[in-house]
């Protein structure tokens, strides 16, 4: 078990029953992905990355989005995960994220994406301690009191020495500042996601700050980084210390991932190893397309589930074929029709096989909501 928060504050602390979490994952980590990860053992969710100047402009659709996904069984405990440059906005998007209902609010310091006018956001703000430490002081002013916080970074900026003690500056001050918890990326921020992560350095900081064992301070840290299958969330865990994993790109397609890491938390290691069936498949992509379109409308959740469906057909024996289908999908009957040709006749899936993502693509973060 993990908490979420400390006693004597106004909110609740939230409990999660499984040390390993769904990372915001731009364009893909909607409410229609999270219900359906959640249905396969997922304890707890993020959102994608979300820009404070549009929750300060009203933030379009949002609350409706987030109200609605409870048609569908519970989305929570549900983290809003927040981005900005300057303290004053983004305490104020905080504090619409609280009041909307969200269990915990993230600040997103890790996100490797471009400057804005010069102005740093996201991981870009580990290379200005001063700054970030600002930003983390005015969310705990604005919500402290109201919602667990949590910060995601990456390891460093850079690998330079005066990078790694600017890190170490931004996460005491989370840690002093009464923050619940962080998760640390063990990319750098000017590596992206190009090569492997250093999860030697994610160990490091464990030992640095003390955090090796969760009882010894009332703050969670979680690790990031090259988990491509349920049992990395274990490697990881035993090689670093971090107290929990967040999965990011390798359960896109992949709900059964959560289910496979509850198997090897059961020691069930024959029910990790087993691929969705053919029956399976076509119901959680007949699900998927049905909560997508009613979040969004027909129209728009045939766009966004076509790069689904080509996640999802690496699942099936005949995967390449089936890709294709899915790229010209574009309505609900399309997407029926690839199902009524593929998905009709039960049997075993595709042999599981590790798929690691194009380094391309930087779903991980990407813009945040808002930003175009």
């Amino acid at each position: 078990m993990l908490t979420l928060g400390k006693p004597g504050k106004r909110y609740t602390p939230i409990t999660i029953d499984a040390p390993f979490y769904q990372a915001g994952l731009a364009g893909y980590s909607d409410a229609a992905m999270r219900l359906i990860a959640r249905k396969h053992g997922c304890p707890y969710c993020i959102t994608e990355a979300m820009l404070d100047h549009f929750l300060i402009q009203g933030g379009k659709g949002l609350e409706h989005a987030y109200l609605k996904a409870g048609d569908h069984g519970p989305d929570n405990p549900l983290c809003g995960q927040l981005m900005g440059s300057h303290p004053q906005d983004i305490a104020r998007g905080a504090k619409i994220l609280a009041g909307l209902g969200y269990d915990v609010v993230d600040v997103n310091l890790a996100c490797p994406v471009k400057k804005i006018k010069k102005k740093a956001r996201g991981g870009h703000l580990l290379s200005a301690p001063d700054e970030a430490v600002a930003i983390l002081e005015a969310v705990v002013d604005a919500v402290g009191e109201d919602v667990p916080l949590t910060v995601k970074l990456r390891r460093a900026y850079d690998d330079t020495p005066e990078m790694t003690d600017n890190f170490h500056r931004v996460l005491r001050a989370v840690i002093d500042l009464g923050y619940s918890g962080a998760t640390v990326h063990s990319r750098t921020v000017q590596q992206k996601y190009i090569g492997p992560g250093s999860w030697d350095e994610l160990r490091q900081i464990v030992e640095h700050f003390g955090l090796r064992k969760p009882n010894d301070v009332a703050f969670t840290l979680g690790g990031s980084g090259d988990i491509w299958q349920a049992p990395d969330i274990f490697r990881m865990l035993k090689q670093t210390g971090v107290h929990w994993v967040s999965v990011a790109r390798g359960c896109i397609g992949n709900p059964w991932f959560f289910q496979q890491a509850r198997a090897l938390m059961r020691g069930d290691t024959e029910a990790a190893r087993t691929s969705p069936t053919i029956h399976q498949q076509r119901e959680v992509l007949r699900e998927h397309f049905e909560i997508s379109a009613e979040l969004h409308g027909e129209q728009m959740a045939g766009r966004m589930m076509r790069k689904f469906g080509i996640k999802f057909s690496r699942h099936h024996p005949r995967g390449d074929e089936v890709k294709k289908q899915f790229i010209s999908t574009k309505s609900l009957a399309d997407w029926q029709a690839v199902l009524d040709r593929w998905y009709a006749e039960d049997g075993p899936g595709a042999p599981y096989e590790v798929t690691i993502p194009d380094e391309a693509e930087h779903v991980e973060c990407g813009e945040p909501i808002g930003a175009g």
